[in-house]
């Protein structure tokens, strides 16, 4: 499977400079603003996806440079049985800038996505959807490059305020970006820390929230994410 093949009329194409890490972080930023407008912050889908992938990322340090590892979780809604897990590693491209992390993860993410037997009905990523400086995080970046519907669960805030947010499971309140609501804080256990959940492209917001939340079974993280970052310290162990 290659990124022709699964992009839909909504994608665009990603240039070369981008894969081979060309790109300036100034013409990285342009970039960002360019592809924000093609966001579809609406449900391109109707009741509960078939599957979601969790998708997580780990930068290891390494003599020759950093190195990504992308670790792909899909699982069947629901029954969070594993349907195909993928992983990938290459060497990272980009230098770490705040807002611009997509550049460093992106092309292995899409490196592991191409080795998945079961393509997902949506992906769950460890990490920013529209919450972002730009309104367009890892999240949203993978979900108009690959055409398929997305979200951003991120364990910290990167931009943004909100309401204090009561301690209930399930509370939530707007996540604001420059006076935008751009996503929701989601208390995903009673007591724990918040998530930072926020759409990527063809989910709304209300949507995305109500999807982690459904997700969100024992554990504070969602089952996909869960499952993606275990695959991801069983690699990290035998690259240790």
């Amino acid at each position: 499977m290659s990124y022709e093949k699964t992009r839909t009329d909504g994608g665009v194409a990603l240039k070369p400079a981008f894969l081979e890490g060309e790109l300036s972080p100034a013409e990285a930023v342009a970039l960002q603003l360019e592809l924000a407008g093609k966001v579809v912050p609406e449900d391109g889908f109707s009741g509960m996806p078939l599957s979601v992938a969790g998708v997580d990322v780990s930068i290891r340090k390494s003599p020759g440079g950093d190195r990504a590892i992308a670790c792909i979780a899909v699982m069947e809604w629901g029954t969070w049985r594993v349907l195909s897990v993928a992983v990938a590693e290459d060497r990272v491209r980009f230098p770490y800038i705040p807002g611009l992390l997509s550049f460093r993860e992106l092309p292995v993410i899409l490196k592991a996505a191409e080795r998945l037997s079961e393509w997902p009905g949506l992906f769950m990523v460890d990490g920013a959807g529209m919450a972002h400086p730009r309104f367009f995080g890892l999240a949203c970046h993978l979900g108009v490059v690959s055409g398929c519907p997305s979200v951003g669960v991120a364990k910290s805030r990167l931009v943004g305020t909100h309401d204090p947010l009561p301690e209930a499971r399930g509370s939530r309140v707007p996540l604001l970006v420059g006076g935008r609501v751009a996503g929701t804080v989601l208390r995903s256990r009673s007591g724990v820390r918040p998530l930072y959940v926020s759409p990527g492209h063809l989910v709304s917001l209300k949507t995305s929230a109500n999807l982690v939340l459904a997700s969100c079974t024992r554990f504070r993280l969602p089952e996909p994410v869960r499952a993606a970052h275990k695959l991801a310290g069983d690699q990290n162990l035998l690259y240790s």
